[in-house]
């Protein structure tokens, strides 16, 4: 059995101040689509079933095989309905930074976590049925599904999410000097628990898709 954090361990590694060019292959996700505040219920509810759900399938793996493979990150998309990429890009990166003119409210997100192989659907799903004596408002509304990103360009930050915007116009200034164009939703990949690291100990992957 491989450990999907070493085969595509590079998806998941960046440097500060300097923008990778990667391809993300199709990959089993846990996910939970929503709107709202970050720092709301409903946001808090859908990680609460994310990290259940993905301990509960690789502790019933390791029951099955033996075998344990690391929960990877936690991972979320961000975009407003009804902007174009670039429009809604720079509307969660004003949010983000605290300026007018975004209301949270307003924001679309999809928090999700790859599961590595050999975790598949079927041992999701037991994993979700194993968790309902827990209290988890969310978890009917958490899917699996695959996912190809493609194309992509990411950088790392470090330190509060209020001040990305440098970083993601590092980001954005690369893809332009190659030659490309953003092409997809804002994706944050939260190295370390974000529950729990202080704020300027924060590590986050941004990653642009690009075309």
């Amino acid at each position: 059995m491989s450990d999907l954090r070493e085969d595509v361990s590079v998806l998941y590694k960046g440097r500060k101040g300097s923008v990778d060019f990667i391809d993300v292959p199709s990959l089993l996700f846990a996910l939970m689509p929503g709107q709202g505040d970050p720092e709301g219920p409903e946001f808090a509810d859908a990680l609460q079933a994310l990290f259940t759900v993905s301990y509960a399938a690789h502790f019933g793996l390791k029951k099955q095989t033996g075998e344990l493979t690391k929960v990877m990150p936690l991972e979320a998309l961000w975009w407003l309905d009804g902007a174009g990429d670039e429009d809604s890009m720079e509307a969660v990166t004003a949010g983000f930074g605290g300026l007018p003119g975004t209301g949270r409210g307003s924001w679309r997100w999809q928090a999700m976590m790859v599961q590595p192989d050999p975790i598949d659907e079927a041992l999701l799903e037991q994993a979700r049925e194993q968790s309902r004596g827990k209290k988890l408002p969310a978890l009917d509304r958490l899917r699996f599904e695959r996912w190809e990103e493609g194309r992509c360009a990411q950088t790392l930050h470090v330190g509060p999410y209020a001040d990305e915007a440098g970083t993601i116009a590092v980001l954005d200034a690369a893809i332009t000097a190659a030659g490309l164009k953003v092409h997809g939703k804002h994706h944050e990949i939260y190295l370390g628990d974000p529950r729990r690291s202080a704020p300027d100990k924060l590590r986050t992957l941004i990653r642009h898709p690009v075309a």
